[in-house]
């Protein structure tokens, strides 16, 4: 029987793969698709990136104008998942998903960067999390 989800430290791109091609590895799809996957990153790979980034900014020095502390960080992740809404603004759809994208990116870097100065191993906490939610129940009243 073929696994359905990766085991506690397995590469967070077992699940993506997964996604893409599907329990079965259908043949057109994997062929379609694995060009995709090659090509992406594990978690730890984008935060190397992104800690790159902020390094190279210098805002992990000691006198920056923009402190990587978690409360700092935790409020512009907040702003930036704000941002998003704006682009569902009075519509159904966002008006430019290259913009969306952005907004998608900021998010994400804030979060991964949150993640790596409090310590918080973000791959195991999603995994955990899916653990959690694969057990409970919604809408029971």
């Amino acid at each position: 029987m073929p696994r359905t989800a990766p085991r506690l430290g397995e590469p967070f791109l077992f699940a993506l793969r997964h996604a893409l091609l599907g329990s079965q590895g259908h043949s057109s799809l994997r062929s379609a698709r694995m060009g995709e996957v090659e090509n992406l990153m594990d978690i730890q790979e984008l935060t190397d990136r992104m800690n790159d980034l902020v390094h190279s900014k210098g805002w992990y020095a000691q006198d920056s104008k923009r402190p990587q502390t978690p409360r700092n960080l935790a409020i512009s992740l907040s702003v930036e998942a704000a941002e998003i809404l704006e682009h569902f603004q009075f519509r159904e759809n966002a008006k430019d998903r290259d913009e969306l994208a952005g907004e998608l990116a900021d998010v994400a870097l804030y979060l991964l960067q949150l993640a790596s100065v409090t310590g918080i191993d973000l791959e195991k906490a999603i995994l955990d999390k899916i653990e959690i939610n694969r057990t409970r129940e919604w809408d029971q009243e």
